[in-house]
């Protein structure tokens, strides 16, 4: 597969794509990590300040090794930040935290497309970490045994796989409004200025296009292994 042409023929500009989009997040997050908000307020105070306001004083805030592995767990109600966006007073810092108090907030008022999401993530991660290595096995099959022994093989790696697509298609609304919810609130509470929500915009807008990145990816791996199965275009050389 690596060294097929066409695999880098569909993926090779999603690959370009997604390092410019990592690219982006590291740059605007380093460029907003620059300014102190008005309100002074730290990525943890940020995110404790919306949940108090919003009454969602059972979730905790924990801080969590590594570079933007912020995140929320809506199995704990625990929302973890990275030590720069836990400890920084910086406009990135509240725009991350702002973000993920928005999952929260979704989780709270039960919204559809979050509750999808985390439903399929067990099914996702595991259809996501063995379609591939089940379709190279069909491949193997096909070539060795026939396209009648192989096809099917790698028809249930196209299914399993095809579970990664779709929640990476559900993640798009769950994290646009995330984003959406975060942009508002940090405005209305006063946290951030109308000023400084510009680059507040600009961190999460960069995020955004790394989950676009990621769908899009996803889509034209599962082309590939459509093309690749006969089952579309009706050949697999």
């Amino acid at each position: 597969m690596f060294f097929d042409p066409l695999y880098f023929l569909l993926l090779g500009p999603v690959m370009l794509l997604a390092a410019f989009a990592q690219f982006r997040v590291k740059s605007t997050f380093a460029a907003a990590a620059k300014y102190r908000p008005m309100s002074g307020l730290s990525g943890a105070e940020t995110a404790q300040r919306i949940l108090d306001v919003n009454g969602m004083r059972e979730i905790k805030i924990e801080q969590v090794q590594g570079t933007l592995t912020d995140h929320y767990d809506p199995r704990s109600k625990t929302l973890r930040l990275s030590p720069q966006v836990y400890s920084g007073r910086s406009l990135a810092a509240v725009g991350i935290a702002a973000h993920e108090v928005g999952h929260a907030l979704q989780d709270k008022k039960g919204y559809a497309p979050l509750k999808l999401r985390n439903g399929l993530v067990p099914l996702a991660s595991i259809g996501t970490n063995f379609s591939i290595g089940v379709f190279m096995i069909g491949m193997l099959l096909a070539a060795f045994a026939g396209m009648s022994i192989g096809q099917p093989v790698m028809l249930v790696a196209i299914l399993m796989f095809s579970l990664g697509v779709v929640f990476q298609l559900i993640n798009l609304p769950v994290e646009f409004n995330a984003s959406n919810r975060a942009k508002r609130i940090v405005v209305e509470e006063g946290i951030a200025t109308i000023e400084e929500r510009r680059a507040i915009d600009k961190v999460l807008n960069a995020a955004a296009l790394t989950y676009v990145a990621a769908t899009i990816s996803a889509i034209m791996t599962l082309l590939y292994l459509l093309i690749r199965s006969g089952l579309l275009g009706g050949s697999r050389d």
